[in-house]
């Protein structure tokens, strides 16, 4: 008799049922456009060598509003903190050639000059959560208006055996979240908003 239905939390009377969970190490990060220079040979070889990346994270901050025996909050502004990606850094130079592009888009160290606005300099990139079977993604994360805010070109060490790596912390001014072709439930390329027509499946109606 089959008992794996009967594994995870019940929500309703005589169902359980445990749903796939989304995998850390199933992902692909990339940069969509700026990032380096646009130079489409770097680019791929920046989205082989990552090896991990960090996932947006937004707060926002209360308002304090005072009344007549009490007081009341409300949501004031929000800020995106920064982000890092950790990448190997391979012996055809090409991911350390890349970021150091992108760096003198941002200011050339040379001549110390500066661009004259930011849309001179940032990029846009793409964080997505693949299904592991095919190159389809369930969750995507597109940044925008991305730049450099920290290069650590890391260490070299003789005691150990680990590759070199290349840390970038960035800034962004947004960032937007949707599901992709390979969601389950979904129509593909959703608004996460739980609005509208293609909505995110309401609980009970996901795939197990």
């Amino acid at each position: 008799m089959a008992t794996k239905d009967k594994f995870g939390v019940p929500v309703v009377a005589g169902e359980a049922g445990i749903l796939m969970p989304k995998l850390k190490f199933r992902f692909r990060v990339t940069m969509l456009s700026g990032f380096g220079g646009d130079d489409e040979s770097g680019q791929r070889r920046f989205t082989q060598n990552v090896v991990n990346v960090s996932r947006p994270k937004v707060s926002y901050e209360e308002v304090e509003i005072h009344s007549y025996n009490s007081r009341v909050y409300v949501q004031g502004k929000h800020a995106w903190e920064t982000i890092q990606v950790v990448l190997r850094d391979d012996v055809t130079n090409s991911v350390s050639r890349i970021v150091g592009a992108q760096q003198q888009r941002q200011l050339n160290h040379l001549e110390q000059t500066a661009p004259l606005a930011g849309d001179d300099y940032k990029f846009d990139m793409r964080i997505e959560i693949l299904d592991g079977s095919t190159a389809n993604e369930l969750e995507f994360w597109e940044l925008e208006g991305c730049f450099l805010t920290n290069v650590d070109y890391s260490d070299s060490d003789y005691a150990t055996n680990e590759p070199v790596q290349i840390t970038l912390t960035i800034r962004y001014d947004n960032a937007i979240h949707k599901a992709g072709a390979g969601a389950i439930g979904t129509g593909g390329g959703i608004d996460m908003s739980g609005t509208g027509d293609n909505a995110f499946p309401t609980p009970g109606n996901e795939a197990t």
